[in-house]
């Protein structure tokens, strides 16, 4: 089972990678709206357009509008661009969710949006203990980044400077993974295939930590009883 996750997920990669590789800024923004709600491989995502503005990507090349665009500065700056602002849309939606569905939808659905009990509550501890800047911070730290659109909502971050600290946050997140991208270069498609393995290992390492803490909170469920 493990490895049939671990599979999926080297596919999801290669998959990510061939639609950067086709749509350029168009599958760079929407796959960034995508995980400012879910992860979805942002990093790999800006890590590959980076590498795909410094022309590095045989047979790629940056689009959009239909048009090719040149590789260097232009391409880094509006897939960067594209990144940021799908992101920033994608945390947008995620706010709207949280305000106007507030505890009552996390209620009923929280599960299905990734944000149960357990999750609100880190969520407000984090609110609680960065207060201000428990956004933007939120935005720069992995993991965390993908799920605190919601709980922001929910929680009532008032949506001017919800905004900017995301907008801010993003753009600094973007930037930085597109320019490391860029800066590996060539090195990108040598690095991603010699090892291309660390992705099913990554995957299967998380499945058995999932599967390790399922097992504990049962365990507690049961000492409780």
């Amino acid at each position: 089972m493990i490895a049939s996750y671990a599979l999926v997920a080297a596919s999801l990669t290669g998959q990510i990678t061939s639609w950067i590789g086709h749509h350029g800024a168009y599958a760079v923004f929407a796959i960034m709206a995508v995980d400012a709600l879910l992860p979805a491989g942002g990093e790999l995502t800006m890590l590959y357009a980076g590498a795909l503005a410094a022309g590095a990507i045989p047979g790629a090349q940056p689009v959009l509008l239909g048009h090719d665009l040149q590789t260097g500065l232009e391409s880094y700056i509006v897939l960067a661009l594209a990144g940021t602002l799908g992101y920033l849309l994608g945390s947008l939606v995620g706010w709207a969710i949280g305000k106007w569905g507030g505890h009552s939808l996390l209620a009923r659905h929280g599960r299905r949006l990734h944000v149960g009990p357990e999750q609100l509550a880190q969520a407000e501890r984090w609110f609680d203990r960065y207060g201000a800047w428990a956004v933007f911070l939120g935005r720069l730290t992995p993991i965390v980044r993908s799920f605190i659109s919601i709980p922001a909502g929910v929680l009532g971050s008032p949506l001017g400077r919800y905004t900017v600290l995301t907008l801010a946050g993003s753009a600094i997140w973007c930037f930085g993974f597109a320019a490391a991208g860029w800066a590996l270069g060539s090195g990108y498609e040598q690095i991603h295939h010699a090892f291309g393995y660390v992705d099913v290992l990554a995957v299967a390492a998380a499945v058995l930590g999932l599967v390790a803490l399922a097992v504990l909170h049962r365990r507690r469920r049961r000492v409780r009883a």
